[in-house]
Order: structure tokens, then sequence, then C-alpha cells
């Protein structure tokens, strides 16, 4: 498994990361667990996403042989499409 982290700061971590698990729960599922969101792909990507004080911390994760900087991408993606009002910016580390 290969894993990218990442923060994204906003006023509004748990809506976002709330969008993002019901956006791609149909593709695998999505919940709670232990204080954070996980969203679980049936192809084996997981997205963890930790609401914190102004930031939503991220981890991006590809099976072994996936592209782990295209799965990163992808979230980015997403997350910043739906806050483009507040012009989001995803910080991959």
């Amino acid at each position: 498994m290969t894993t990218r982290h990442g923060t994204m700061a906003t006023d509004r971590p748990e809506r976002y990361a709330k969008q993002l698990a019901g956006h791609w729960a149909r593709k695998g599922s999505a919940g709670e667990e232990d204080g954070a969101t996980v969203i679980r792909f049936d192809s084996g990507q997981v997205v963890v996403l930790r609401a914190e004080a102004g930031l939503l911390r991220i981890e991006a994760t590809v099976p072994e042989g996936g592209d782990a900087d295209r799965f990163a991408q992808v979230v980015k993606d997403h997350l910043e499409r739906f806050g483009t009002r507040e012009e989001l910016d995803v910080v991959w580390s």
C-alpha cells in the first residue's frame, strides 16, 4: 500500500469530509472509524479524512502497484471543486 498525506485549510472540515464520503459511497463503503471519515473503494483505494479546527487532514492510499499520485490528484480535484467558493487548496506533503 502507498499513502499520500495532505492538508486542506478550511473553516468547515467536517462538511467537506461528509460531502466527499457521500459522493463516493456508491463506489464502496463510507463511514466513521476512530473519529475519522473513511471511504473504502471496492477497487482497494482508501481515503481517510480527519477534521480538526480549521483543517482537514487527508490520507489517500492505493494498493500495491497503484498510482498514488494520480489517486491523490483525484481526491484533490473533488475537494477543491466542492469548495470552489472558498478557493480551497489541498497540499500534499
